[in-house]
């Protein structure tokens, strides 16, 4: 895939992580970005609000704003690996699978598995694949890709290169990577080889950006080798050509439409848009 070809969306969890100090609405995120000269969108289930229930309304509302779902992202209570949370996790996949089979070319992406009580390591990454495989089947029955979206947040189970290799070696080769490059970085992996590892299940990209300490920064300011994150994911064989851009650095934190927006000028301004 040529450079040229590249699509633009923005993740919804630059807002999220304000917590309670966000107060708006999807509308209001989907405005934003449209404004901030994306493409497309992709939203979590935290930020979906009452959109949850009429997907053909939200569908309608991005169309309107010149916007297309990239993907709709989610995570669990049960970290994907408590088994008791098991069937509750298959449900949830089936419900959020069913409203994105809505929006033409959307994929599902399932949040990082985490450790959320005392026990085996090994038996956690056991249970988070078979949640991740069954869940790939749910998807393809409804037509929807399903990838796994790895972070390097507090307790995750996959946070530097021996945990990717565990893990992908246990997954169906049906279920799909969205790299992001922030984790990557914070995990202390090689971008190069992490992408190169597993090219074949990359989907789209997460593009973030930190600095030597794995301190989030605004894109460009940081360590990430841009240029090579973009030609590794344009000849992976499956990547649909969509970069998600998600800010989660203080200057979000104080302004996240701002933040966004800066972000998409800075690619523009190295030529990658």
């Amino acid at each position: 895939m040529s450079k040229n070809a590249l699509k633009y969306g923005c993740q919804t969890f630059t807002w999220e992580m304000l917590g309670s100090n966000w107060t708006g609405s999807p509308d209001d995120l989907v405005q934003a970005i449209s404004a901030g000269g994306y493409e497309g969108i992709e939203i979590t289930d935290k930020m979906i609000g009452d959109y949850a229930h009429r997907p053909a309304d939200f569908s309608t509302r991005l169309a309107d704003a010149g916007l297309r779902l990239v993907s709709f992202a989610y995570g669990s209570d049960g970290g994907f690996t408590e088994p008791s949370r098991f069937l509750s996790d298959l449900d949830t996949c089936r419900k959020w699978a069913d409203f994105a089979s809505h929006f033409p070319g959307a994929l599902l992406s399932m949040g990082s598995a985490t450790v959320i009580s005392a026990g085996s390591r090994n038996d956690k990454f056991e249970t988070a694949a078979e949640i991740y495989n069954r869940s790939a089947e749910i998807g393809r029955g409804v037509g929807v890709t399903v990838a796994l979206h790895p972070s390097s947040h507090h307790n995750t189970l996959l946070f530097d290169k021996a945990d990717y290799d565990l893990m992908f070696s246990l997954l169906d080769e049906g279920l799909g990577w969205v790299p992001d490059t922030g984790h990557i970085l914070r995990g202390g992996q090689s971008m190069a080889e992490t992408l190169t590892a597993f090219a074949e299940r990359i989907r789209y990209v997460h593009l973030k950006d930190v600095d030597a300490a794995g301190n989030w920064t605004m894109l460009g300011e940081g360590v990430c080798d841009l240029a090579l994150v973009l030609d590794r994911v344009c000849h992976a064989p499956e990547f649909n050509g969509w970069v998600v851009i998600e800010e989660e650095s203080d200057s979000a934190r104080n302004d996240p439409a701002a933040a966004v927006s800066a972000n998409l000028r800075t690619l523009r301004a190295l030529n990658f848009v």
